[in-house]
């Protein structure tokens, strides 16, 4: 159970840093983030509520325990991840790649805390 514990942590960590990373890069480097956007045709009133959701989906998967509100993260930024890799597909930048990193870091994240919480359900 700590091998798991620790992928988990692992893919979890990364996974929030990227987030807070992205949320970051969206309030400081604001004028390039709207360019982008305007580039992958996204609508720049996005750009604020997604840090305020990125953040959010931080806080409930470092904090939660097997929650709902965790599930609708895990949903959440799968959507958001698959959105941007085929957007950085489709505009040519070759950016995609974070994209396809965060999408595995997502998946090992919830594959792990799905092992962990059952586990923890057996031997209760």
């Amino acid at each position: 159970m700590k091998t798991k514990k620790i992928i988990y942590w692992g893919a979890t960590g990364l996974l929030s840093a990227m987030l807070l990373m992205s949320a970051g890069m969206y309030i400081f480097q604001n004028e390039m983030i709207q360019q982008l956007f305007m580039e992958f045709g996204y609508p720049t009133y996005l750009i604020y509520p997604l840090v305020v959701l990125k953040i959010s989906a931080v806080i409930a998967l470092l904090t939660q325990k097997e929650t709902r509100i965790k599930e609708l993260a895990y949903a959440g930024l799968f959507f958001e991840f698959i959105l941007a890799f085929f957007a950085h597909i489709m505009v040519g930048d070759g950016e995609q790649m974070a994209a396809l990193l965060a999408i595995i870091l997502l998946v090992v994240s919830y594959v792990y805390n799905n092992k962990i919480n059952n586990l923890q359900l057996e031997s209760a």
